[in-house]
């Protein structure tokens, strides 16, 4: 399976999006209430940024507290055409994701993280555990994936 490229779809999901003008909070908002993915402002402004470089995107106004709103341009909207089965990959794999999410992805994600940062303290007797644990449950992954028990 073909890695995704995390960048480049939020790149044609942020401009989907703004086919109506949104500030880069509306946009986390909107994608987080979409695809259960919670941005910072460190990816979505310099998306913003690199979109409105391009002549994707233009700055329509800006809002309270100096906020600005962005909205696609027409190059954006061509751009958009253009990568249309790019645009439903990422929006799949964005829905898989939440599913992924809603599955308990965010615990096992989180017990990722906790072990990555723990893994050179950990004692011979852990790591055997933790390798029949992690092998057991690809394992058993799998077999479900398969339609197996």
């Amino acid at each position: 399976m073909e890695r995704p490229n995390f960048r480049g779809h939020m790149k044609v999901l942020i401009l989907n999006l703004l086919r109506e003008p949104k500030h880069g909070y509306g946009i986390m908002s909107e994608l987080e209430r979409l695809y259960g993915i919670r941005l910072s402002a460190g990816t979505v402004y310099p998306i913003l940024s690199s979109l409105r470089r391009s002549g994707l995107i233009k700055v329509a106004g800006t809002g309270a507290r100096d906020r600005k709103a962005y909205v696609i341009t027409e190059k954006g909207r061509k751009y958009l055409e253009e990568h249309t089965g790019e645009l439903e990959e990422a929006k799949r794999r964005m829905r898989a994701y939440r599913v992924f999410l809603e599955l308990g992805g965010d615990e096992l994600k989180a017990a990722f993280r906790e072990l990555f940062e723990s893994v050179d303290e950990l004692t011979e007797e852990q790591k055997t555990k933790i390798r029949k644990l992690l092998t057991g449950c690809a394992r058993e992954l799998r077999l479900i994936l398969l339609g197996g028990e």
